[in-house]
């Protein structure tokens, strides 16, 4: 089962998810420039959000010989910590310089991030408090970031881990891979969207005999309404949360609720003090099926708001019609919901002079749609939410 959903955002003018020269990040579709926000930063922003914060049990860092050693007491806790992940092949950071001070700076820095959980790292923290030979600790270790798994946030995105090959020994009958049960799309606009510059000056509160600004400079944004478009695997979830010392079916549907919410609620945060674009999506489409599809070819011919539609209702029409098409020709979804605020924007198209609506649902508040997809997928909301993971914030 594939709990899909699909989001029609427009924002105001941004720089949510720049590129390396500090642009808006772009790419072609259809022929011509579109806005782009990368997988990554959507996924970041709804995992570090106030929305998923109960189910963030995971920790994604370089600094893991610190988080442990803070948590023992005794000397040279952190020395030997270091020590063990180096022998469970996590090398410490390498610098150009290997001067006295930056191999004292990078020292509690291994080369990659290493994706683990706050249960993990209390249980590697017993370990070393409770002493044993470091080879015995080190083979421990392995262990435990091997096995412990089962926290939402690790379930959804999954992780890649890839020891340095000196440790292959400790990790050869170890899986270290955990399949993600999310996709997520590359945010695209609907329409074309070409970046703009934005000339800016500081001014001295206390100016001398010059009238000229204290600072000058250039910033790039772009104002785009994107389609967005993600995929649960229910099965998969569950499978990853097989560890999970409760309920792993419970904790599931929590987990597909709060990120349901986080992708209605949350923005990137690249630039937003100086852009402040925060703007919900004004249509969701959310879909119970068994074959992933996304309705990107909605937009491969781009809006455009010359019309007596405005950009956001165009985007939905052409939305719908697509959907429509695909209904026709491949069949419709085990089910479907539609949530526009107070139902703004209705996902319909017209036939034979008739409005079809799209969805059998549709539903104007997302403290109805939330529940509403829950009980479709054969939970209850009110009983879901109650689980939590024991994780804390570091």
């Amino acid at each position: 089962m594939l709990i899909e959903i699909h989001a029609i955002q427009n924002h105001s003018p941004a720089n949510l998810n720049r590129d390396d020269l500090g642009a808006p990040k772009t790419c072609y579709f259809g022929g011509v420039l579109r806005s782009r926000i990368s997988s990554q930063c959507i996924k970041r922003s709804i995992r570090a959000s106030k929305e998923f914060e109960k189910l963030l049990g995971g920790v994604r860092t370089r600094k893991l010989a610190e988080l442990i050693a803070d948590k023992v007491t005794g000397k040279d806790v952190k020395k030997r910590a270091e020590n063990i992940l180096k022998a469970c092949g996590f090398e410490p950071k390498k610098t150009k310089k290997q001067n006295e001070e930056d191999e004292q700076e990078n020292a509690d820095k291994s080369k990659m991030l290493v994706y683990t959980t706050h249960e993990t790292i209390r249980e590697m923290a017993a370990l070393l408090q409770n002493g044993g030979k470091d080879e015995q600790v080190a083979e421990e270790f392995c262990k435990l970031i091997a096995e412990r798994v089962a926290v939402p946030d690790m379930a959804l995105s999954g992780r890649m881990l890839e020891p340095d090959k000196s440790a292959k020994k400790l990790w050869e009958k170890l899986n270290t891979t955990v399949d993600a049960a999310l996709q997520v799309a590359h945010a695209i606009s609907t329409h074309e969207a070409r970046p703009e510059v934005d000339y800016y000056v500081a001014a001295d509160d206390i100016p001398g005999d010059d009238a000229g600004a204290g600072y000058v400079n250039e910033a790039m944004f772009a104002s785009a309404c994107f389609y967005k478009y993600f995929s649960i695997n229910w099965e998969v979830l569950v499978e990853n949360l097989k560890g999970f010392k409760g309920d792993k079916e419970h904790l599931a549907a929590h987990t597909v609720g709060a990120f349901l919410r986080g992708a209605a609620r949350v923005n990137p945060t690249g630039k937003q003090n100086s852009f402040a674009a925060h703007n919900p999506p004004d249509g969701m489409l959310i879909e119970i099926k068994g074959a992933p599809v996304s309705y990107a070819n909605a937009f491969a011919s781009p809006v455009s708001g010359k019309g007596k539609r405005d950009l956001i209702s165009q985007s939905v029409a052409q939305l719908g019609q697509y959907i429509y098409d695909l209904d026709t020709g491949y069949g419709k979804p085990e089910k479907r919901f539609w949530f526009s605020p107070n139902l703004r924007y209705p996902l319909s198209v017209v036939e034979d002079k008739k409005d079809i609506f799209l969805a059998e649902n549709n539903i104007k508040s997302l403290d109805e749609l939330i529940p509403a997809v829950i009980k479709a997928i054969g939970h209850d909301w009110e009983e879901v939410k109650k689980v939590v993971v024991d994780a804390e914030v570091v």
